[in-house]
């Protein structure tokens, strides 16, 4: 028997994660890097995304740009691929909120929410899956949400592409998982991030989130590593098309 630890290392794999200046995003793009794996980072802010490169030298690249530009999306998969050549991993963790009750939705937040949160997931992988399918392995991770099955206040756009997440990885996965991409998506509870930045500045918001779960406490960044790297490693070869949620059983109450 081969040694289990094997399942989850990641050298000479190469991983996109989308999202990487900050957050749970970023987070992924460490643990990857830090699993073997050559990581190129994606996200608007440049600045953020150097000072993440900049403790990981030539293991890591990173591309700035903004994914909710539709147009743009076949351009930034080549420069996705310059450095370390197409992605074996994916990992789409960049999203929007915009917090926009049904009465206030806009025709603006609603483009930019579905383009970057549910429409970039699916074309930059689309993109990618001739390589993948050439390799016969691939591993994509979309980002779910508790809101891919609960209605949450000021969620109307951002519930329904996270909702869509789910379908869409199924649909993924039925398409591309016969030439060796698994697709999954993870669904994080509340964690302390850019994003959830509303929430945990309230404490009687964030104390009853975390009374709300069976643990009984929010996220931490670290809780994420470990099912993040089973779903991007062949620990995961027979899961496909599954949302695993990382929420401390939030959705079992």
């Amino acid at each position: 028997m081969s040694d289990p630890r094997d399942l989850f290392d990641l050298k000479g794999r190469v991983a996109c994660v989308t999202g990487a200046s900050a957050g749970l995003g970023q987070r992924a793009a460490t643990v990857l890097a830090a699993a073997g794996a050559n990581v190129v980072g994606v996200a608007r802010r440049g600045d953020a995304l150097k000072d993440w490169a900049d403790e990981w030298g030539t293991q890591v690249a990173t591309v700035t740009a903004d994914l909710s530009q539709r147009d743009e999306i076949i351009q930034i998969a080549h420069s996705i691929a310059y450095s370390f050549g197409a992605p074996d991993i994916v990992v789409h963790a960049a999203g929007i909120n915009t917090r926009e009750t049904a009465d206030e939705v806009t025709p603006e937040g609603w483009d930019v929410t579905m383009n970057l949160n549910l429409a970039t997931p699916f074309f930059l992988s689309q993109a990618f899956a001739p390589a993948m399918k050439a390799k016969g392995w691939g591993r994509i991770v979309n980002f779910a949400s508790l809101q891919t099955t609960r209605a949450f206040p000021g969620g109307v756009a951002y519930g329904t592409s996270k909702a869509g997440i789910g379908q869409l990885t199924r649909a993924m996965a039925e398409a591309w998982s016969s030439d060796g991409i698994t697709a999954n998506a993870i669904g994080p509870g509340f964690f302390p991030t850019e994003l959830t930045g509303p929430v945990f500045a309230d404490p009687k918001r964030a104390a009853r989130n975390a009374a709300q779960t069976c643990v009984g406490r929010n996220g931490k960044l670290e809780d994420i590593d470990g099912p993040l790297l089973f779903l991007c490693s062949d620990a995961s070869a027979y899961v496909t098309g599954q949302v695993l949620m990382v929420d401390g059983g939030f959705t079992a109450k």
